[in-house]
């Protein structure tokens, strides 16, 4: 298709498999002509297959929590491992995940990462399905150590669909459709803890079987449909060269560590915050049903979190937002000591809300501090600010893999801290001690390289970091 065909069919050109060459979202008449629709119905099925990536990768949150009801007895370092491994993997990925973006493309990436849900739900299948016996000592651990490894396949999903959607959206609107993406995904954290306790209690007794086979066909429509209706863009490639610069700005290991204090922590809490209800108030376990409440009110809050960083400044916004994260984990750690479940409950349901914007903030402002940093070369030592924009860019696309990566991985240091604290201790008080000072040295460095003005000024002198 040629540029004259542009014109008369308002369609962007494109080349075999569904690639777009030219795209240009800055420009608000190709934006307003076919640019908007064609973005957001990437950002729909994106949503749709991240959403299921989700609802893969947390599913042992809720499987340990009914394990021993079907006669696996594992200890409580036993348990954790089958938290612990899922993050470890799913954070692994994210940076692969990422670079088969510029490989594969979105739509072809998207089908091919959707369809490999299907290995760990199989194996989720046959590990719960063969229960201990009087005659049989049935599935090892060690398989269930590999399931849960399998399950970590939904975390990557995370950092590819990030990246290849940052790519399709102007700068003024990037903040509201990362929210919307990153929280479409998160959410599935919410429906598979509300659904699998429903699901695995039809017919008689409690099936945990049905946890994995009620996802083979939604994959299957999910493959399909990111293969039929997506498109990949020629222009969204963090490839190595970008890598490369992100890996040696201080700006992307700032936003890494800021990063696993938001999504670490949400990922993290979701997956331990079944088994927490469980082990640490055994006379409220009926309550591990309720648990998918926190992860679906901390999803429906990032969005709100790119928006007002948006309006207010990602900054301001995060450096608050850890703030009262600490405050919140104190009154956790309080709640535990007098045994009140009623604040527990309520005091982790602020801690979702609160990981939710922060997610949303944080991951704004990744693009905003590498558009500033650019614009403050430019303006220092001349060039071409919109192909230095450009290339800052494809930079911030790879910062998002990276950061999303680490961000994952907080969430393996968040179920570690609670099972060093609940093997040495039987209490939770020394690990939620250690989460509540990472969230005043969260708040520390926000402040430190992002808000002061002095500091913010010499930085970039064309547009504050105060402003990002």
């Amino acid at each position: 298709m040629t540029a004259v065909a542009e014109k008369t069919t308002g369609e962007p050109p494109a080349r075999k498999g569904r690639w777009i060459d030219h795209w240009e979202p800055e420009d608000p008449a190709f934006w307003e002509r076919t640019g908007k629709r064609i973005a957001w119905k990437n950002l729909a099925f994106s949503v749709f297959a991240e959403h299921l990536g989700f609802n893969v990768w947390i599913l042992n949150s809720m499987i340990v929590a009914f394990l021993g009801d079907v006669g696996f007895n594992f200890s409580i370092g036993q348990t954790f491992w089958l938290l612990i491994l899922p993050n470890l993997v799913g954070s692994t990925l994210r940076i692969p995940y990422t670079f088969a973006i510029p490989r594969f493309g979105g739509r072809a990436w998207t089908t091919i990462s959707a369809s490999l849900l299907a290995i760990p739900c199989v194996m989720l299948i046959f590990a719960v399905s063969n229960a201990p016996t009087a005659t049989s000592a049935g599935t090892p651990y060690w398989f269930f150590l590999l399931t849960a490894a399998a399950l970590g396949f939904g975390g990557g999903n995370f950092s590819s669909s990030m990246t290849n959607i940052s790519f399709f959206f102007p700068e003024g609107k990037k903040g509201l459709a990362l929210g919307l993406n990153a929280a479409g995904g998160n959410i599935g954290v919410a429906v598979t803890q509300l659904l699998v306790p429903i699901v695995i209690s039809l017919g008689t007794g409690i099936n945990l079987a049905y946890a994995g086979i009620m996802w083979l066909p939604v994959i299957v429509i999910s493959g399909l449909c990111s293969w039929f209706f997506m498109d990949s863009l020629t222009s969204a490639k963090p490839d190595g060269e970008s890598y490369g610069v992100a890996l040696r700005n201080n700006q992307t290991w700032v936003m890494a560590f800021l990063y696993i204090g938001t999504f670490g922590s949400f990922i993290g809490f979701s997956f331990a915050f079944p088994t927490l209800i469980k082990e640490t108030f055994v006379d409220f376990k009926g309550f591990v049903a309720l648990a998918f409440l926190g992860a679906l009110i901390g999803s429906i809050s990032r969005p709100f979190g790119g928006w007002l960083a948006d309006k207010i400044g990602g900054a301001k916004i995060t450096m608050w937002n850890f703030i009262a994260q600490a405050v919140f984990t104190v009154s956790v750690l309080v709640a535990v000591d007098i045994d009140s479940f009623a604040l527990f409950f309520m005091s982790f349901i602020a801690l979702f809300v609160l990981t939710g914007i922060g997610n949303g903030s944080t991951y704004r402002m990744i693009p905003m501090i590498f558009a500033a940093q650019t614009r403050a070369k430019v303006f220092k030592d001349g060039g071409d600010l919109e192909l230095a924009l450009k290339a800052a860019k494809r930079q911030a696309g790879a910062v998002l893999g990276i950061v999303g990566a680490c961000g994952a991985f907080g969430g393996v240091l968040i179920n570690l801290s609670f099972k060093f604290s609940l093997e040495s201790t039987g209490t939770l008080t020394a690990g939620l001690a250690v989460i509540a000072a990472y969230f005043v040295a969260c708040t520390a460095v926000t402040w430190w390289c992002y808000l002061r003005k002095s500091f913010a000024i010499q930085r970039a002198p064309s547009l504050a970091y105060a402003d990002v």
